[in-house]
């Protein structure tokens, strides 16, 4: 079956729950606002589609078959994310009445190139396709994992972008900008520990 409820219900979760892709659109959307932060959003929603799709092709199992490689990926997963920890701890913003924050959002092709390192997302696509196979070929399969994973993050990073620009009028004041921000930070940072687990 092409539409599996079940397999959409398990996305859901995997990919609603905190990660380095929620914390980091969550950030965003406040700090940037939902219009300036959609290349980030639309990126994280074609990487993971990307994501779903080779592993229905077998890239998955070929990296869990290979310690070597996944200790290199998910070494770098942590050191972009550590990175990007530091880079919220840092962040600064001028009060509402100012100008604009001055940094940049997460490019397109930064949110895409991102999910390849993206531990929390590769563990849900591994279990998705381990779990909730339909028994299609690769290419059909690669289809239903890519189309369900895209379809799923669309919503779930729309909702936290979103919640996250929504918390702006909250945060006009620089001292809870600034705890905000190192909120997210350490989150981000605490998500990079998960990538050894």
């Amino acid at each position: 079956m092409f539409f599996d409820p079940l397999l959409y219900s398990f996305m859901f979760l995997g990919l609603f729950s905190p990660g380095p892709n929620v914390i980091m659109l969550t950030a965003s959307g406040a700090r940037f606002g939902l219009k300036r932060s959609l290349p980030h959003l639309f990126g994280v929603v074609l990487g993971v589609g990307v994501i779903g799709a080779v592993t229905g092709l077998g890239v998955g199992a070929l990296i869990l078959a290979n310690p070597a490689l996944a200790l290199v990926l998910k070494s770098l997963a942590a050191g972009w994310i550590l990175y990007m920890a530091w880079n919220y701890f840092n962040a600064t913003r001028r009060p509402a009445a100012q100008a604009k924050d001055d940094g940049k959002p997460m490019t397109l092709w930064q949110a895409v190139l991102f999910q390849w390192i993206n531990p929390k997302v590769w563990a849900v696509a591994f279990a998705a396709s381990a779990g909730y196979g339909a028994g299609l070929g690769p290419v059909l399969e690669s289809a239903r994992l890519a189309t369900a994973f895209s379809s799923v993050n669309l919503f779930v990073c729309l909702f936290w972008t979103s919640a996250g620009a929504l918390l702006t009028t909250l945060l006009s004041s620089p001292a809870r900008w600034k705890v905000f921000m190192r909120i997210m930070a350490a989150l981000l940072a605490l998500s990079a520990l998960m990538v050894f687990r």
